[in-house]
């Protein structure tokens, strides 16, 4: 009686391909060396464009490099300069500032403009477009509008003001420290708002409706279910928005160099704005690499944070 062979199987349904098959099947039958290969170019490609920087940046601020001649290792010496550094100190108070001023006031506004647009509104479509102008424009174009509209002698705030009574004289928007920290402020805030309200409008469309007609039927007030149904069921939506925000904007560069490049008097600058000016324009690599690194564990501890509540589903 002739023997029968059985076949075994491979890849997913249990064992592996043998040494004698072709790597081809053994790519269609091995799911997991199929993810390897397909995800080592972008890791290879991330490992290049971020990994590599990242590890020069390191080495460059424990060093005394400039552009004009190769350095030496210092170690901490850098830091130390830096922490009492007073252009340094009110770089990190600034940026702390701008950071979380903005993001509650475009968590503020953002809701509310989401709550708007979550109504049943004739042109909502075309509301949504006009409200996400803002953040699609460019913003090096915003920053130069907003340059002009703060001018100390053609601004149209300060010409508002005055003809509705409401200022003798022209402001001096961007002249002074804490006049040009409050402008760059809410020129953030009007283009970082879009992000926020059409992130929470997407999730506000995911609130089941039977939650809110059980909170009618209980007798719950408009801000009782804004406040313990709308607001739980954001919880998520929220986490990762105020991350990305908070990632974005700590790290900002564009908007505060186009605006006021760090004045006046380098009162507005933040830590990315102070450290391309020593880097790249003051060519002290060492100090401007020592300043940036100190954007990196703020936002590594940003998204650690937000990781570890989101999976744990803590908000």
């Amino acid at each position: 009686m002739a023997a029968t062979t059985e076949e075994v199987p491979i890849g997913r349904t249990g064992g592996s391909p043998g040494p004698g098959v072709p790597w081809r099947v053994k790519l269609r039958n091995d799911s997991r060396l199929a993810a390897i290969l397909f995800l080592l170019p972008a890791v290879l490609i991330l490992v290049g464009l971020l990994g590599y920087p990242l590890v020069l940046g390191v080495w460059l601020s424990l060093t005394n490099e400039t552009l004009a001649e190769s350095g030496q290792f210092v170690g901490l010496s850098n830091f130390t300069y830096l922490v009492q550094d007073p252009v340094f100190r009110t770089a990190v108070f600034n940026t702390v500032l701008y950071t979380v001023v903005s993001i509650f006031f475009k968590y503020i506004l953002g809701m509310a403009l989401a709550l708007l647009l979550n109504r049943k509104l004739r042109f909502k479509g075309l509301l949504r477009a006009v409200f996400l102008l803002p953040w699609v424009v460019p913003t090096v174009l915003s920053a130069i509008a907003w340059w002009w509209i703060f001018d100390s002698q053609f601004s149209i705030l300060s010409w508002i003001g005055i003809h509705m009574g409401l200022i003798h004289h022209n402001i001096n928007f961007l002249g002074s420290p804490w006049n040009a920290r409050w402008s760059v402020i809410a020129v953030d805030i009007w283009r970082g708002t879009p992000f926020f309200a059409i992130s929470l409008l997407a999730g506000l469309q995911t609130v089941p409706k039977s939650l809110h007609e059980a909170a009618d039927m209980d007798g719950a007030t408009s801000w009782q279910r804004f406040r313990h149904v709308t607001l739980p069921m954001l919880s998520g939506i929220t986490a990762i928005v105020v991350t990305f925000s908070a990632i974005f904007t700590f790290s900002d560069f564009s908007l505060v160099y186009s605006i006021t490049r760090g004045g006046p008097n380098n009162a507005t600058h933040l830590l990315a704005t102070l450290a391309y000016q020593e880097a790249i324009q003051g060519g002290n690599l060492s100090e401007g690499a020592a300043i940036a690194m100190f954007i990196v564990p703020v936002l590594f501890a940003v998204t650690l944070l937000t990781y570890f509540k989101v999976s744990r589903r803590k908000w």
